[in-house]
């Protein structure tokens, strides 16, 4: 009797266990109120146990129960005096707060918030990817899928001593103007809240990286951002080439907002970047030179890239590089009746018509004389406008009929008139005609 009472209490209920692909499943119940000391605790003991070592590249615990207080928790395996730590960022109201553990410690810390505070966690690391999800009725789920072959081998660690060696801009090596925009202290440390901008910018910098044989080293090099907004690119890229590669180069800036563009012109008379100028102007309307060697648009909305596009592609532009942001043009016009049922639901449409608008863009710079990439700029984790599209001039690429059909043809089945087809292409048609 007493232990069919105990058995009653507890409620721990296995559901199930289901092995698929690599996938397995375990699903239970607990009482809230009860104590926990049975196998609730101990799988997820288990799994965080096996997968909360040096291969460990975040755990993400988000999906908070209560509306105070810690909103997120990430963690990340650390290198100190070489001892294998583990930092927890919590975020709290517009706060981060950071503690380092020892990996029992941690395993027990976690289980308590996903125990009491937590709906969902989410484990990235070389040998598995995880999920653990808590629903209102107590139940919980853990999945697994592991990780091998090749795709195991490109998933570098994530320990902090590693991933700050490869940085195009070092962490501990005090830069102007990163001080001066908030990313770095004035011993060279990135802020806790900055991270995030850091890596950007130094993936940005990996970009350009890539094509600097394509800029010309015996001459000056003429370099436009659209829409720099800011400018942590602009400067970045300034340094990158000018201070650490030894390049004779000319920037110009160019954004709506006077005040960002007075901040940013007085950061560059302070840091004596003579070659580097902000101009408050429209991408459309802008008339400042004839001839550039590299442009750059990151986040210029909606049709002021494609504005930037064929402004790079008539000045003859050897290289190009954009990320696109807010695609409302194509959304407005898409329509297909194959495809009618899916585009119903608005977010599904919105996400159709931007892929829809950067492939198309990317096969018009394709018609346009330009071999194109397009990349992943950074983490989903930190935005979904993660894409980058780099173009390069290519003199020997010959013009390609059937290839400017196919994308005419893909356009036109859904509906479409992009403004980059009418700003590259229209003039060339009314001609032939």
């Amino acid at each position: 009797m007493q232990e069919e009472t105990s058995k009653k209490n507890l409620k721990v209920c296995l559901l199930g266990l289901r092995i698929l692909h690599k996938t397995f499943t375990i699903e239970m119940n607990y009482t809230k109120g009860k104590k926990n000391t049975g196998e609730i605790m101990t799988d997820i003991k288990e799994f965080l146990d096996q997968y909360t070592d040096r291969d460990l590249k975040r755990i993400l615990i988000s999906n908070a129960r209560a509306s105070e207080g810690t909103r997120k928790i990430q963690v990340r395996p650390i290198q100190v005096r070489d001892q294998l730590l583990f930092q927890m960022t919590r975020t709290i109201g517009t706060q981060e707060f950071h503690e380092n553990f020892q990996k029992e410690a941690l395993v027990a810390q976690l289980q308590e918030e996903m125990e009491r505070n937590f709906r969902q966690l989410q484990l990235e690391s070389r040998r598995a990817q995880g999920t653990v999800l808590v629903s209102k009725k107590g139940k919980m789920t853990i999945k697994v899928k592991e990780i091998r072959g090749k795709e195991k081998e490109a998933f570098p660690q994530m320990l902090s001593h590693n991933r700050t060696k490869n940085y195009v801009l070092k962490e501990g090596v005090p830069v102007p103007w990163l001080i001066d925009l908030g990313v770095m202290s004035r011993d060279g440390k990135i802020r806790n809240a900055r991270y995030d901008k850091f890596k950007q910018l130094n993936r940005f910098l990996e970009f350009i990286e890539d094509i600097l044989p394509r800029l010309p080293k015996d001459r000056e090099v003429q370099i436009i951002d659209f829409g720099c907004g800011k400018s942590y690119l602009t400067f970045a890229m300034y340094y990158y080439l000018k201070e650490l590669k030894g390049y004779d180069i000319r920037v110009t800036g160019l954004d709506l907002k006077a005040d960002v563009i007075r901040h940013c012109s007085e950061l560059a008379v302070k840091y004596g970047y003579d070659k580097l100028r902000f101009l408050q102007g429209d991408i459309a309307s802008y008339e400042g030179t004839d001839q550039v060697d590299m442009v750059v648009t990151l986040h210029a909305c909606d049709t002021a890239t494609d504005h930037a596009l064929a402004k790079a592609v008539n000045w003859g532009a050897s290289v190009i590089l954009f990320v696109p942001c807010c695609q409302h043009e194509l959304n407005r016009q898409v329509k297909n009746e194959v495809l009618a049922p899916v585009l119903k639901y608005g977010i599904l449409k919105e996400r159709f018509a931007a892929i829809l608008t950067d492939g198309l863009r990317a096969q018009m710079l394709e018609s346009a004389g330009y071999d194109t990439q397009i990349l992943e700029f950074i983490d989903m984790e930190h935005t979904p406008k993660n894409l980058l599209i780099r173009a390069v001039r290519n003199q020997k690429k010959k013009e390609n009929h059937q290839q400017q059909k196919a994308w005419e043809d893909c356009a036109r089945a859904f509906g479409v008139s992009p403004s980059l087809e009418q700003l590259l292409f229209q003039r060339d048609r009314e001609d032939h005609e």
